[in-house]
């Protein structure tokens, strides 16, 4: 009972919640870079948060079927195919032993989530299966899927049919807004520089990728070339000696020595992802007491949000 890798599309990783409670260790987070199309898949599978799924960035995905089962792909907004028909995004299907599931490239966002009933059935390392490429650990191999990879899966069709119904989908542009919690550092960029950050239209860099979005814009200056190394959170804000931002993510390292903004929160952090190269990036300061609220109202709503029933296929 299985899911096998025709091809694996530009980069195909298994994917649960992440990896907490290792950065002792060296060990960063990994997870889902889209936080709310992974988590909106589970709900619509019927799955606990934590089960694994299918991260796939900028398409060309193709897997064949070896059982019955419930299948769902939620986030970028790509076409998808089942034995060459199209079949809606953000909607549980029935599939059976046989079916060919595609995956073209998206048309806006980057990243898909390609889920299955009760999850893919990986061993978890280090309490999880999140895959982390530069430290080789999670998914089947500590790698990238690759042709005729073996996901196995549990064959259920007893679950409802269900979808996110249009108005409540996610919808992803081109430019984004990322609210930032200034950190104690931003003492050291002067009210010039602060203005520069937050008055600036970033362009998001060729060399963004799970480790960090690279962000290029003009030169922001600092009065101190570097700290102590210290430990980093998701969203935090790096300005490096070239003076371009980059916003660490999910596969960012655990420590570091360079100054910081502040961090963007991680609702936004989540969001960003969905930029590909060329995306515009602004920023917004925003109080901790209100990326507190913001972050339970969004929670809130992912809970909350009314799943349509469908009929049966």
């Amino acid at each position: 009972m299985s899911l096998r890798v025709r091809q694996p599309g530009v980069l195909s990783l298994l994917q649960d919640r992440g990896r907490f409670g290792q950065h002792h260790l060296g060990l960063t987070t990994g997870g889902p870079m889209d936080l709310e199309a992974f988590l909106l898949c589970q709900r619509l599978l019927g799955n606990s948060a934590d089960c694994t799924l299918l991260e796939c960035s900028f398409g060309g995905l193709e897997v064949e079927v070896d059982t019955d089962t419930l299948l769902c792909v939620t986030g970028a907004d790509a076409p998808l195919l089942v034995n060459g028909e199209p079949a809606d995004l953000w909607t549980t299907h029935r599939v059976h032993k046989g079916d060919r599931v595609q995956l073209g490239h998206p048309q806006r966002g980057c990243r898909n989530y390609l889920g299955v009933v009760d999850g893919f059935q990986v061993t978890p390392q280090f309490g999880s299966t999140a895959t982390v490429l530069r430290e080789g650990i999670g998914g089947l191999r500590g790698e990238k899927l690759a042709p005729d990879d073996v996901l196995p899966c549990r064959s259920d069709t007893r679950r409802p049919r269900l979808c996110v119904p249009p108005a409540e989908r996610p919808h992803y542009a081109g430019q984004l807004t990322v609210r930032v919690v200034p950190g104690y550092q931003q003492q050291h960029f002067d009210r010039l520089q602060q203005r520069r950050f937050y008055s600036a239209a970033w362009s998001v860099s060729q060399r963004a990728d799970r480790m960090g979005y690279r962000l290029e814009g003009p030169v922001i200056r600092c009065d101190i070339a570097g700290i102590v190394s210290e430990g980093i959170c998701l969203g935090a804000i790096q300005v490096p000696a070239d003076g371009q931002p980059i916003v660490l993510l999910n596969d960012r390292q655990t420590i570091g020595g360079y100054p910081k903004l502040g961090s963007a929160i991680s609702i936004d952090a989540s969001r960003m992802s969905q930029l590909s190269p060329g995306g515009t990036v602004h920023f917004a300061a925003i109080s901790p007491h209100a990326a507190h609220n913001a972050l339970h109202m969004h929670h809130w709503r992912l809970q909350h949000l009314p799943l349509q029933p469908l009929p049966e296929e």
